[in-house]
């Protein structure tokens, strides 16, 4: 355009393709409708309670942004600027982000080759588990022909991480190097005692940052996972995190450290989930707490950007079905990247079943490869920002885990908070909580609660001795498929294909989800050829069109009753004009408390 007033020349739609929210009001509305979900009495701005999803936090998640909803928001500045809500840089590093493998319960000389091969392939740093398969004295060894000024190399040594600091300073002194930036000895003191490793010793803290102080290298890790891995939600880790590195700050600066010295060497870890935009919000609304805690702490502007390093979510991560877990770190790297985590480690698809295959490793670390070089998401600072649903969210975000900081300092701190369990406490209700919306399948796990395969075998892998204890989502169906039932159930389909399928593949699903095959009777044209296929199985299940219901379907049950059957369950609701509720034992339908049902089901067949 050549003419017209401002407006005119940024618009992006012409006029006749601009609507209002009522147009999308009315559009989604009439969607919903034929649906079944919302009723010709509705109102169409009712579709904004119909598609608006509540966090574990309680946040609010509209189904589209509106300007509107970013009125109050706080202002997020500039990229590179207070309060790096946009991110701690002005520009994207050449790399894009940092691909960070993790090598946990592997020896020196197994680790080192691994290493070499990531390296080689597209890693830019180490991330390295000190403890029972890699003592601190054969860092050495493990490092052998590793460019130390050109890959940063991050510890993890809960057990002892002075010696491994040490250890580490040693081998780069030798080097006659200076270590890459990023390096980190990253004491984590509270996240060893929250990971069971005992009380909280904040003297190490001391050791390892004069350590960090003179080779030249960060010191301190504050690691959020610790408390997502115990399934807290997001507020709570942002909060947690928060805690414990105003604790090290406290203790950095008391040992004679300047506070912007002290802010230079610590690190934040955080899990990115397969919760895309929760998770987007989630490293930029971190940036932004951690900056106004150095604000508070008497930090100069520069010195508040946080580093980030992002891992996806252990807990999400499953052990059935495990090649599904790909799709789930894919998203979560998409989202920590687009969230602005300067450093990423995806963990291998196989990490659950032990020790990553080469495949596992060569596909995690090409996710980030390929979303940095092929998809091109780390050429622009903050993509998501400016989105209005972003905003809101990240805004959200930041004001709920500023409350859950406030409790735990209320509390005297994050050890006195976890010396009384009220942090645990908290975490314990969303954990709950998260329960509740699995066994129901509102939050559907692919591959375990939703399209299991019962026929699957597992890949084999070798055991990784220093792997972390966490409560994986999938953890009580999972158990479940630990053992699976001896005896199958009787799927006793009505009528022909077309009529039964839809019934018949749900109620397959829901029992596989739980260990339990199913014999299926296939297609029937009445209770004569149903009983017919009936093999005298303990457990019977019905599955047919509400209509094949009415016209048989009580017949069908006191026929199976006469032949054996002692627990009779229908697929879909009963009552009506479908089977009588005094009929049947059981039921199920969509929304159904799957654990529930798949517990009471095993006990019947057994």
């Amino acid at each position: 355009m050549t003419s017209g007033s401002d407006a005119d020349r940024l618009a992006l739609a012409a006029a006749g393709d601009q609507h209002s929210a009522a147009d999308w009001e009315k559009a989604t509305a009439a969607v919903l409708r034929k649906s079944g979900r919302l009723t010709e009495a509705d109102p169409d701005s009712k579709v904004w309670d119909k598609l608006t999803r509540t966090t574990l936090d309680g946040i609010p998640v509209a189904p589209i942004g509106t300007a509107d909803a970013v009125t109050e928001v706080a202002p997020t500045g500039l990229p590179g600027a207070a309060p790096f809500t946009r991110g701690r840089l002005a520009e994207k590093p050449e790399i894009g982000w940092d691909i960070r493998p993790l090598f946990s319960g592997l020896a020196a000389k197994a680790l080192n080759e691994a290493a070499l091969v990531d390296l080689e392939n597209g890693a830019t740093s180490l991330w390295l588990r000190v403890g029972a398969a890699l003592a601190p004295a054969d860092l050495e060894a493990a490092l052998k022909g590793v460019f130390l000024d050109l890959a940063p190399v991050v510890l993890d040594a809960p057990e002892d991480p002075v010696a491994a600091a040490e250890a580490l300073v040693a081998v780069l002194r030798d080097s006659g190097v200076t270590p890459a930036d990023g390096t980190n000895l990253a004491a984590d003191p509270i996240a060893a005692k929250v990971r069971g490793e005992g009380a909280v010793n904040l003297e190490t803290l001391d050791v390892v940052a004069e350590l960090a102080k003179q080779a030249g290298t960060l010191g301190a890790v504050v690691d959020a996972t610790a408390v997502h891995d115990l399934g807290a939600s997001d507020a709570q880790e942002l909060g947690y995190s928060l805690a414990v590195g105003a604790a090290y700050l406290r203790r950095l600066v008391a040992a004679g450290h300047a506070v912007d010295e002290a802010l230079a060497i610590i690190e934040f870890r955080y899990a990115a989930t397969a919760e895309q935009f929760p998770t987007i919000a989630k490293f930029r609304a971190a940036r932004r707490l951690w900056a106004r805690v150095a604000e508070l702490s008497g930090a100069s502007a520069d010195a508040s950007g946080q580093r980030q390093h992002a891992v996806t979510s252990r807990p999400m991560m499953g052990k059935y079905d495990p090649y599904v877990n790909m799709l789930r770190t894919t998203v979560a790297a998409f989202a920590a990247g687009i969230g602005g985590a300067e450093s990423v480690t995806v963990l291998p698809f196989d990490s659950p079943l032990g020790q990553p295959s080469v495949l596992g490793r060569r596909n995690a670390r090409n996710t980030s490869s390929l979303l940095i070089s092929e998809s091109h998401l780390a050429k622009v600072v903050d993509p998501a920002g400016g989105s209005y649903a972003v905003e809101r969210l990240t805004d959200d975000l930041a004001r709920a885990a500023w409350a859950e900081f406030g409790r735990i300092e209320e509390a005297g701190g994050i050890v006195a908070a976890l010396d009384d369990g009220s942090l645990q406490g908290r975490v314990d209700e969303v954990v709950a909580a998260r329960e509740a919306e699995i066994a129901r399948r509102k939050q559907p796990l692919t591959g375990i609660s939703e399209f299991p395969n019962l026929a699957e075998v597992l890949p084999e892998r070798e055991a990784d001795p220093d792997a972390e204890e966490v409560r994986r989502y999938g953890a009580s169906f999972e158990a479940l498929r630990d053992e699976p039932a001896q005896a199958k159930v009787f799927l006793a389909t009505l009528g022909p294909v077309a009529a039964h399928t839809a019934r018949a593949t749900f109620a397959s699903n829901l029992f596989a989800a739980g260990g339990v095959g199913v014999d299926v009777a296939g297609a029937t044209d009445g209770v004569e050829s149903l009983v017919a296929a009936y093999d005298g199985q303990t457990v019977v299940c019905l599955a047919g069109a509400d209509k094949t219901y009415a016209a048989w379907g009580a017949e069908a049950v006191a026929a199976l009753r006469a032949a054996g059957a002692r627990h009779v369950v229908l697929a879909g609701k009963p009552g009506g004009a479908t089977v009588a509720e005094d009929l049947i034992d059981d039921s199920c339908a969509v929304g159904v408390n799957a654990l529930e049902f798949l517990t009471t089901t095993r006990e019947k067949l057994a």
